[in-house]
């Protein structure tokens, strides 16, 4: 059942055999093992094969590594009750974060087989590897598609850092063993903030993702004086910049989901930010 054209890769560190491709517009296509599961944000699925089934629920992953449970979730009314009201909370938590209500899993039976994912946003995917040792962290929407072994969980940042940087405060969170597959807008770069003397500055919207152990905050931009709001008003940042310190991999994107909306926003004759950005800038919607 396995298509070679894609040539997926068969490694002992890689549990989910997929493979990214495209280039402007990137999707990923993802290889199941027999009775392998794989589960994404509603939206982002693309193709699958016929022998791949298909199921919405509202429940996260079991983290198990296989399908959902379809069984009670414990025994009698209590482990009923239990497993209810974790689906409530954490469909309320994904309703506060804005993120999608509902998950959709696909599992291969009868053999191998081939189910196909995308991002919203033009721009690149990555696949990230967790081992069990550190947890990912992403911006919302970020999240494609994961093994069902991999854990989704929305992070709230400290009320502070959310209500300085208007960006940030809600965060994906990736735990467990297994593949989780995320997208930005742009092009990727990855850099390493113990490279670059342990801490780095970042337009808030251009953070994708960043291992456990990167101490993400916002700070503004300059003081409250004449420079600071030159930089506020002309320089096209806004109030303030995300700052990402200690040592790990993060991952940030060229393009910000603001400048793309802006862009085509001018391009249709609605722009109104003038040439200064900043402050004046209009957001799209």
């Amino acid at each position: 059942m396995r298509n070679s054209f894609f040539r997926f890769l068969r490694s002992p560190l890689v549990t989910l055999q997929q493979k990214i491709v495209g280039n402007a517009m990137q999707m990923a296509v993802v290889n199941l093992r027999p009775g392998q599961t794989v589960y994404c944000e509603a939206g982002k699925f693309l193709f699958k094969t016929a022998n791949v089934t298909m199921e919405t629920r509202l429940s996260g992953p079991s983290g198990g590594g296989g399908a959902p449970p379809a069984g009670n979730g414990g025994s009698g009314m209590g482990g009923m009750l239990r497993q209810a009201m974790g689906t409530a909370m954490q469909v309320g938590q994904r309703a506060l974060a804005g993120e999608s209500l509902a998950f959709q899993y696909f599992t291969s039976t009868g053999g191998e087989g081939t189910v196909g994912f995308a991002g919203v946003l033009p721009g690149e995917m990555r696949a990230l590897e967790l081992d069990g040792t550190r947890a990912w962290f992403a911006e919302k929407d970020a999240f494609v598609a994961a093994e069902s072994s991999v854990e989704f969980g929305i992070a709230f940042q400290g009320g502070r850092t959310g209500r300085s940087g208007g960006e940030g405060f809600v965060l994906e969170k990736f735990t467990g063993q297994g593949t989780v597959i995320i997208a930005g807008a742009g092009n990727f770069i990855d850099l390493d903030p113990a490279d670059f003397g342990g801490r780095i500055e970042v337009d808030t919207g251009c953070v994708v993702a960043f291992e456990e152990g990167i101490r993400y905050g916002v700070q503004r931009v300059g003081g409250l004086n004449r420079q600071g709001l030159m930089n506020a008003v002309f320089g096209g940042e806004g109030l303030s910049l995300a700052t990402l310190e200690g040592s790990g991999r993060v991952i940030l994107q060229s393009m910000t989901i603001e400048g793309l909306a802006n862009a085509l926003k001018k391009a249709q004759g609605g722009d109104k930010q003038g040439p200064t950005g900043g402050l004046f800038s209009t957001h799209a919607g």
